[in-house]
C-alpha cells in the first residue's frame, strides 16, 4: 500500500539549508515562468540549471545564495547539461539540434557551437527531454508539437544517442514516441528507464554500458493500475536505492516508485498542477529540486495556483541521489 503525503508548507529556502525536521517540507525557490524544466545539478558550482522551455530560457539557481540567472535562446531548449571538460560549457538542445554555449551561470553568454542536428524528417517536432550516460553519451528526446486545438501530432518524436563520434550521425534508440520525457538508469548501470508520456507507462530497457545500447523492452510501471492517480508521468530520476521520483503533469504530485517490484510507495503533492520534472541535488544530493508549469493553466486557474511554474525543493525525504552525469561531446568551443 503506497503513502499518500501532501505537504502544504510553501516558504524560501532559508540560510540554514533546511534545518531538520521529521517530515518532509516543500519549499518555494524561485518566482513563477511560463513552463519550468529539466532540472540538473552541477555538483562542480553547487549550482542547479533549469529552463523556461517553450520561451527558451536557461536559468541557474545558486544553491549557497540562492540567486538566479538566465540566458534566453531563440526557440524550445532542453535539456541543459555541463560539459564535462569544462564547468563553464553547457551542452543544450535548442528547436532540433544541440549546440554547445558558453555560460558560467551569471554573466552574459558567450559562444555557440551547433553540434549536431535531430528530427528533420518531423519538421514542427522538437527537443523534450535529455540526459548523459555514464560515458557521456547525450540521450536527447524529441516530440511532436500540438496544433490550435490542443492535440499532439502522434509518433512524431524519436530518442537519439549522441556521442563525439556520431556527432553527424546521431543514433535512433526509440522509435517513434509521442512526447518524450523522463530518463534515469540504474546503480548497477544495466536498467534504463523511459517515458513516453502518452503511454502512461514506464518502460524498462537492458542496458549494455559498454555499447551504449538498449534491449528487451518491459513495463516496468503502468498508470493505468493506479485510476485514482491523475495526469501523465513527465521528467523523473532516481534515487541511491533505485527507486524512482516520477513528476506527473496534470496530476499536481510526485510518484515515487519501485520499478523492480512494479510499486508505487509515496505520493507527493505540491502546490501546483503541473508538475515536470525532478532532479536530486545539493551537498548531500538529498534535496529533491521539482520544476512546474503555468503553461496550460487559464487565468483563474493561475490564481488558484500562484506557485506553478516555479522551482521547488523538497527536503527530509531520507534517501538522496546519486552524482549525475555530465556529457562528453566537446572539450572546448
Amino acid at each position: 500500500m503506497f503513502q499518500i503525503l501532501v505537504v502544504c508548507s510553501l516558504t524560501w529556502l532559508s540560510s540554514t539549508k533546511c534545518a531538520d525536521f521529521d517530515h518532509p517540507a516543500i519549499y518555494q525557490l524561485t518566482e513563477p515562468v511560463d513552463h519550468a524544466e529539466e532540472p540538473t545539478w552541477d555538483e562542480r558550482k553547487n549550482m542547479l540549471y533549469y529552463v523556461d522551455m517553450i520561451a527558451g530560457g536557461i536559468y541557474s539557481y545558486n544553491y549557497e545564495t540562492s540567486e538566479v540567472n538566465s540566458i534566453h535562446l531563440d526557440g524550445a531548449v532542453a535539456p541543459v547539461i555541463p560539459s564535462e571538460h569544462d564547468e563553464n560549457l553547457l551542452i543544450v538542445g535548442l528547436n532540433q539540434a544541440v549546440l554547445a554555449l558558453e555560460w558560467d551561470g551569471t554573466n552574459q553568454i558567450g559562444r555557440q557551437k551547433v553540434l549536431a542536428n535531430i528530427s528533420q524528417e518531423f519538421p514542427t517536432s522538437r527537443v523534450n527531454e535529455g540526459k548523459a550516460d555514464k560515458e557521456g553519451r547525450l540521450w536527447i528526446g524529441t516530440t511532436g508539437t500540438a496544433d490550435s486545438s490542443g492535440t499532439m501530432t502522434p509518433n512524431a518524436g524519436i530518442v537519439y544517442k549522441i556521442t563525439k563520434e556520431s556527432l553527424d550521425r546521431p543514433t535512433v534508440e526509440i522509435a517513434p514516441v509521442n512526447i518524450s520525457n523522463g530518463l534515469a538508469w540504474n546503480a548497477a548501470n544495466d536498467k534504463f528507464y523511459y517515458v513516453d508520456s502518452l503511454s502512461f507507462q514506464i518502460a524498462q530497457y537492458d542496458y549494455d554500458n559498454e555499447l551504449g545500447t538498449i534491449s528487451n523492452r518491459q513495463v516496468a510501471f503502468d498508470m493505468h493500475d493506479y485510476p485514482e492517480i491523475t495526469g501523465q508521468p513527465d521528467g523523473m530520476t532516481i534515487d541511491e536505492d533505485d527507486n524512482l521520483w516520477v513528476a506527473m503533469y496534470y496530476g499536481g504530485v510526485v510518484l515515487k516508485i519501485n520499478p523492480t517490484e512494479r510499486a508505487l510507495l509515496q505520493v507527493i503533492g505540491l502546490p501546483a498542477r503541473d508538475i515536470t520534472s525532478t532532479m536530486w541535488g545539493g551537498p548531500n544530493l538529498d534535496i529533491l529540486f521539482v520544476t512546474s508549469s503555468r503553461l496550460s493553466l487559464t487565468d483563474e486557474e493561475k490564481l488558484y495556483y500562484p506557485a506553478a511554474g516555479s522551482l521547488f525543493a523538497i527536503t527530509n525525504l531520507k534517501t538522496k541521489g546519486r552524482p549525475v552525469f555530465n556529457v562528453d561531446l566537446i572539450e572546448s568551443i
